[in-house]
Order: structure tokens, then C-alpha cells, then sequence
């Protein structure tokens, strides 16, 4: 069990044996910090290939050790730059051994594990429980796809973030990350399954679907109406109502007062009538 910093002395205070990874490498962390995993006998034993004769010799003749299983969590950059964090603040929280550590335990995914959040925790677990100790190739593809993930949205917010402070520089790529929220009942028509409705990662979705699984189009209806609706309603002052079929508004109204014959047609008391709320009428 390898481990640096804060993380060894929680494990050690749990009743763990730790060793730290500055005695597993022979080098001193260094640089503030900076300097703690980027060595070859991490990197190497996170990518050298089980079985293969070249990689076996090479291990062995430097001394690198397998490491079977890699667990982390980055260093929180967007955490910095939500937190108002200055420029120096937010370039000390860009994550190095981190992300090459996920990347190369990633690639070795056919017989290494990466595990970047708590929430894979219990799987990696009852994997572990169920299969002698070890976890399956499946769960490890599963968990390196989610890390390539994790990977490049981070990069994505770094980008993003740098190019931000560039005065009068336009940046050379725009680097965007998405999350997926729920899965559409196909795209604009039936036969374009699967299809799936996004939104930028960090940010949440301007509306919340309250049954039923929506399609593309009824998602395009229903951007429409809101804004015909939002419209009526800053002209009128008056709340209103739309309907849209395939992107094309098919009604309209504003809430007013029933009439009496209105009243009579719904079987609506007046009574009942003058205690309608707008969204009723």
C-alpha cells in the first residue's frame, strides 16, 4: 500500500501499513510538492504489460514493483477558480502526478484498476470479494472509460480557464465537457435510438422533466412554448398557456375571467370560478 502526504497518515491512523512513496521510489518528494509520483518505478509498475517478456526483464533488472490498483482524487482546480482563487492559487491546483498516474493506470486497464471516486468504492469492493481479491476486466474497462472521462473534462476546465486570462487572444481550441442526464425516447425520429439530452459540465439543466420520456422534438416543443409563453406574458401581463406539434405553435392563450356562459359550459360554480388561479383559468 503506497501512499504520500495526508493520505499515509490517515491510512496509518486507521491501523493500515503504508509505505510511503517517496521510500518506494529512493527519492524525496521535492519542488513544494510538485515532485511526488512522477518516477519511474510508479509509472513503471502502472504500465509494465503482465506476461510480457521484455516488460518482465526491464522490471526487473530496475527494480520497479507492480502496482495493481490506482485510487485518487485531483487536486480541486474548479473547486479554486469557483472560490475566487487568483491566478497563482488557481495554477498550483492544476493536478500533474494526478492525472498522469489515472492515465497510465488507464491504459493498463487489462491488468490495472483506477479508481477516481468514492462513489466506485463499494463496487470495486464486492468485485474484489466475489473474485479472490482481484477485480474483474470489465469492471476495470468501466472504471478507465470513467477515468479518460474524468481526464478530459478536467483538461477541458483548465483550458477553458486558461484561456480566459489571455488578453486580447483568442484561444486556439475551445475545449467543452458534457455530463448526460437522461436518455430521450429517440432523437428527431424513432429509428435514431439511442439519443440522449446533455448539459455542460457544472452547470445544471433549465428545466426538470416531470414525467414521461420526452423525445428531441418534444424537448424543441417545449423551448418554444416557454418562450411564446414568456413572451405573452411580458406583453400582457397576463399569465398564459401555448401548445406546440413539431416546432410549430398549434395554440395560444392568456388567462382572463370565465364568463357566465363559459362557467355554465364547464359545470363551474361562480363561486368556484372566482377562486380559479391564473394557471387554472
Amino acid at each position: 500500500l503506497l501512499s504520500t502526504g495526508g493520505t499515509a497518515k490517515k491510512l496509518r491512523e486507521a491501523g493500515l501499513t503504508v509505505k510511503d512513496v517517496s521510500e518506494h521510489t529512493g527519492h524525496a518528494e521535492c519542488l513544494d510538492g510538485r515532485v511526488k509520483t512522477l518516477h519511474p518505478k510508479v509509472h513503471g509498475g502502472l504500465l509494465g504489460v503482465r506476461g510480457n517478456k521484455k516488460h518482465e526483464e526491464d522490471m526487473e533488472k530496475l527494480g520497479i514493483g507492480k502496482i495493481d490498483m490506482t485510487i485518487l482524487n485531483l487536486y480541486p482546480f474548479e473547486k479554486t477558480v469557483k472560490g475566487g482563487g487568483d491566478f497563482s492559487q488557481c495554477i498550483e491546483n492544476i493536478d500533474i502526478g494526478g492525472p498522469s498516474m489515472l492515465r497510465s493506470t488507464a491504459k493498463n486497464h487489462a491488468f490495472t484498476t483506477i479508481v477516481t471516486s468514492p462513489d466506485q468504492y463499494d463496487a470495486v469492493m464486492d468485485c474484489m470479494a466475489a473474485n479472490g481479491g482481484g477485480a474483474t476486466l470489465a469492471l476495470r474497462r468501466k472504471f478507465a472509460a470513467r477515468a479518460f472521462a474524468l481526464s478530459a473534462s478536467y483538461d477541458s476546465a483548465i483550458a477553458s480557464w486558461f484561456s480566459e486570462q489571455i488578453d486580447d487572444e483568442q484561444a486556439p481550441v475551445v475545449a467543452r465537457a458534457y455530463k448526460p442526464h437522461t436518455t430521450l425516447k429517440y432523437g428527431c425520429n424513432p429509428h435514431q435510438k439511442p439519443a440522449r439530452i446533455l448539459s455542460r459540465l457544472g452547470s445544471d439543466l433549465p428545466f426538470e422533466i416531470l414525467n414521461g420520456v420526452p423525445g428531441y422534438i418534444n424537448l424543441l416543443d417545449a423551448a418554444n412554448a416557454w418562450q411564446l409563453v414568456k413572451e405573452l406574458k411580458e406583453a400582457t401581463g397576463l399569465a398564459a398557456a401555448s401548445s406546440f406539434k413539431h416546432v410549430s405553435p398549434a395554440g395560444a392563450a392568456v388567462a382572463v375571467p370565465l364568463s357566465d356562459v363559459e362557467c355554465r359550459a364547464y359545470e363551474v360554480t361562480p363561486e368556484a370560478a372566482a377562486e380559479l388561479t391564473p394557471s387554472a383559468l
